[in-house]
Parts: C-alpha cells; sequence; structure tokens
C-alpha cells in the first residue's frame, strides 16, 4: 500500500536510504553507498508539504519512499529509493505513478529524475518505465541547476544523466 508519508515516518526513510545505497558498493561506487541520507529536516520539508509517499509493508512500516517537488513546471523525482528486502516488486514502479498522477492534478507537463547512466537499477530501468535521456540542450534552469549541485557534491564521480517522460492527460 502507499499513502503520504507522516512525520513519524521519517527515521525508516534515512534507513530505507542507507540500506538502498548498499549495492553501489558492489559496483565499486562506494562513495554513494556511504553518501549520508536526507537529513530529518529536509524530510520534513517534503513531507509537511504532502510531496512524500511511503510504500508500507504490512505492518504499516515504509519500505520505499518517493520525494517529488516542482521544477520548472515539470514534476522532478527528487528521491526514490526502495529497501533492498523490498526489491523486484514493483514498488519503485508505482511510486513513480504516485508521483505522475500527482504531477498531472498540478497540471504539470511531464515528470523529470536525475540518475547514473550505467546502473542498472538507475537509467536503464527507467528508460523501460517510459523515460528518456534528455540532452544537455533541453534541460531548463532548473534542471542544469540540479545537476551543478549534484556535480558540486561529487556525484559526478559517475555518468549522470536526466531524464523525463511526459505526463499524459
Amino acid at each position: 500500500m502507499i499513502r503520504v508519508a507522516r512525520a513519524d515516518d521519517l527515521i525508516a526513510l534515512q534507513e530505507i536510504e542507507v540500506a538502498a545505497g548498499a549495492p553501489f558498493r558492489d559496483l565499486g561506487m562506494d562513495m554513494i553507498a556511504d553518501d549520508d541520507p536526507p537529513t530529518v529536516a529536509d524530510l520534513t520539508a517534503f513531507q509537511v508539504d504532502g510531496r512524500a509517499w511511503v510504500s508500507v509493508d504490512e505492518r504499516d512500516v515504509p519500505v520505499a519512499y518517493v520525494l517529488a517537488q516542482v521544477v520548472d513546471g515539470e514534476a522532478h523525482v527528487e528521491q526514490v529509493s526502495v529497501h533492498p528486502r523490498y526489491a523486484r516488486r514493483g514498488l519503485g514502479r508505482d511510486l513513480l505513478e504516485v508521483v505522475a498522477d500527482w504531477g498531472r492534478r498540478q497540471g504539470l507537463a511531464g515528470l523529470t529524475l536525475t540518475t547514473y547512466a550505467d546502473v542498472p537499477w538507475n537509467a536503464p530501468y527507467y528508460i523501460r518505465l517510459g523515460f528518456r535521456v534528455l540532452a544537455d540542450g533541453e534541460l531548463t534552469d532548473g534542471l542544469r541547476r540540479i545537476r551543478e549541485e549534484e556535480a558540486a557534491r561529487g556525484l559526478d564521480a559517475w555518468p549522470r544523466v536526466v531524464m523525463r517522460r511526459p505526463l499524459t492527460r
């Protein structure tokens, strides 16, 4: 089941993020695996604003989550993470659809995200879900700023891309 995140979910979201980062170690991406999860303050901003959703287990405990924001008139996936114990069950896909529905209700044109180009559960996965890689000339100012912030954090040590999927009505 997917629901809007509550304040008492935020620590669990940090735990999901840490667990979801661990598989990057198998690809030699230790820096990503060791990256700190979002702070509770950062997560609170999304949660209070109704832009954080969780997929929960049978005990109503979050096992996956997604954060969204509006960037240049499009719904932007700030983060989507699934605990590895719950991977390959369609939870990430379902959470992305929640953001897509949210974006449609907001009257937004598309769904965007940034991700790693060559990580199997990143860009190749999103391509299967209907996203396409944007060329540099297609990036909006907001997406460029996001990429610059990512580069400043060292995330560009491995190839990253910006992806988009239209939000058809």
